[in-house]
């Protein structure tokens, strides 16, 4: 009996510890993410409310609208090597993410509105703007609503309306996966958590992108995606965004594509997870003068694809832009 008794205090004392080994572990890790995120940015007035932006790079000047669980940090992680070919990077936090509140409406059409009144508290006329995954909605609304400040526009990966007849080969996301994801992505440690124990399925179902992808990419690929993984965190402080997104797509409805003048360019990888590839490719064909690029393979996180599709819309960008 007292050896049993042993054996169950040791199993007791082993429990505790690593019970606070992984506080401990865990608690590091959002301290340092909270920091990180709340770095280089500032919160402007404007006439739409206050906007979280972060700013880099000197020239043409691109308002970079994030995706899911973004912000003006994960804009900026993915844009800033733009600003060595001449282009004004302007990062900023979309509704519910970071220091942006969300408003009431927190539509497309509103978040597209905020961004020209971003745009006038900076004193920026025009610009080219570039809208990733959820952020295109905003980003196309705001070549519909304000065409006179776009010079050119850019989706990638774009969570894009398209017909009920355009074939798609990703599968509907369904409510009760909808409900799994937020409540995943609506707790600082169920996030960390899963990226400590099932990485890979966190990289296949939050971020849509093959794991065995990421596997097989280079090391520099792998550390920009775990990045890019890691930096959602902390999560909490980008939930009701990331509500909003998670429905996005159930909610989306024809826009008047002919009617767009900006130059538009945009990409899409076919095995995107969450099926941008066939309404990418809808958008492109129906606004006049679109150039599309699909690639067969890299996800959402468009893996292996970075340099060329940072090469591609610089040069879009320096094309379709007034010096």
């Amino acid at each position: 009996m007292a050896r049993s008794h042993r054996l169950l205090w040791a199993g007791l004392l082993v429990a505790a510890a690593g019970i606070i080994a992984v506080r401990w572990l865990f608690g590091r890790a959002l301290a340092s993410a909270t920091e990180r995120a709340a770095q280089g940015s500032a919160v402007v007035t404007t006439r739409c409310g206050p906007i979280e932006v972060q700013q880099a790079g000197d020239g043409l000047p691109l308002l970079m609208v994030h995706g899911s669980g973004g912000g003006h940090d994960q804009g900026m992680d993915w844009a800033r090597p733009l600003t060595r070919e001449g282009i004004r990077v302007i990062a900023m936090s979309r509704f519910g993410y970071l220091r942006t509140p969300r408003p009431a409406d927190a539509s497309p059409e509103a978040q597209a509105d905020a961004h020209a009144c971003l745009l006038d508290a900076l004193g920026i006329a025009r610009a080219a703007v570039m809208g990733v995954s959820a952020g295109a909605a905003s980003a196309l609304q705001m070549a519909l609503r304000h065409p006179d400040r776009v010079d050119a526009l850019a989706l990638v990966v774009p969570i894009a309306w398209k017909p009920g007849s355009v074939a798609d080969s990703a599968p509907q996301v369904s409510d009760e996966k909808d409900e799994w994801l937020l409540r995943l992505l609506g707790s600082d440690f169920l996030y960390w958590a899963g990226l400590q124990v099932a990485r890979d399925q966190v990289f296949r179902h939050v971020l849509a992108t093959p794991a065995e992808l990421i596997h097989e990419a280079s090391a520099q690929e792998q550390a920009r995606v775990n990045a890019m993984a890691e930096h959602v965190l902390p999560v909490s402080r980008r939930a009701l965004g990331l509500r909003d997104d998670t429905r996005l797509g159930k909610h989306l409805r024809p826009a008047a594509l002919e009617s767009i003048r900006a130059p538009t360019l945009i990409i899409s990888a076919r095995d995107d997870g969450f099926g941008t590839y066939a309404g990418a490719e809808y958008t492109a064909s129906h606004i006049p003068g679109a150039r599309f690029i699909g690639y067969e393979t890299g996800g959402h996180l468009l893996v292996g694809r970075d340099e060329a599709v940072r090469d591609a819309i610089a040069r879009w960008v320096r094309a379709a832009t007034p010096r």
